[in-house]
């Protein structure tokens, strides 16, 4: 079923206008076309709500209405006070449905990976979004793709899946979609440094140990020779 919405145009502009525009629960608006000019028009916030709630979102086909015209378009961008997340513009395009259009839609997986189930992995999303081409009569919610089929390190790629009717996949073929991870190991002492070796207090490191042990039967030998010496003087002297 066609949403259809009516619009006002806008004569006034400038910030004061917008303000009294929003106070009643109106929001500014452009909407876009290929051959003819913009027209500014005023929507009622709680029609773009409406819009937003749907399955297709921003790629919703609705029917714009003013004055004695009746125009097919889409969201084209919603802009949004980061400070208070209110609604405070909206830029539509007029569709024309005998033409391709090309869009983005999610990418959505079903099933249980069999590296999930029984290997320990997890699905890493790599690409959770593709652009496709169609007319807008065809322009999918999503488009599902089965995982079930995937083991531990195996991926799943834009060239192994199969687009709706009438739809296109813009991306490049070797786009990875979803990829089956391990887990990232956690260190063994998270948040803790490594202890640091010291040598305790009154103790010799072991190679300082034996180059010294190695070292005292030549430095005791040297002290006999020199004691022999002394005693071999003294006899002389008497």
């Amino acid at each position: 079923m066609t949403i259809t919405i009516k619009a006002e145009k806008r004569e006034a502009f400038g910030k004061n206008a917008n303000r009294q525009l929003r106070k009643r629960g109106f929001v500014p608006a452009i909407l876009y076309a290929e051959s003819v000019s913009s027209v500014p028009l005023a929507l009622d916030k709680k029609d773009i709500i409406r819009i937003m709630k749907t399955e297709t979102r921003e790629n919703t086909i609705f029917r714009v209405g003013f004055d004695a015209e009746l125009r097919d378009a889409m969201i084209k961008e919603l802009q949004v006070d980061p400070a208070t997340d209110r609604l405070i513009h909206v830029d539509l395009i007029q569709i024309a449905m005998n033409k391709l259009i090309r869009v983005t839609v999610p990418i959505v997986p079903k099933g249980e990976a069999a590296g999930v189930k029984t290997e320990g992995g997890f699905v890493d999303f790599i690409t959770r979004e593709v652009e496709v081409e169609c007319f807008p009569k065809d322009i999918p919610d999503r488009i599902e793709i089965d995982i079930s089929g995937l083991h531990l390190h195996q991926s799943l790629k834009i060239e192994s899946i199969t687009a709706p009717p009438g739809v296109r996949l813009i991306n490049e073929p070797g786009t990875v979609l979803v990829l089956i991870s391990l887990p990232h190991k956690e260190e063994e002492f998270p948040g803790e440094k490594p202890e640091e070796v010291v040598a305790e207090e009154g103790k010799e490191p072991e190679v300082i140990k034996k180059e010294r042990a190695a070292e005292e039967p030549e430095e005791e030998g040297k002290a006999k020779e020199k004691e022999k010496g002394k005693e071999k003087g003294k006899g002389k002297e008497k």
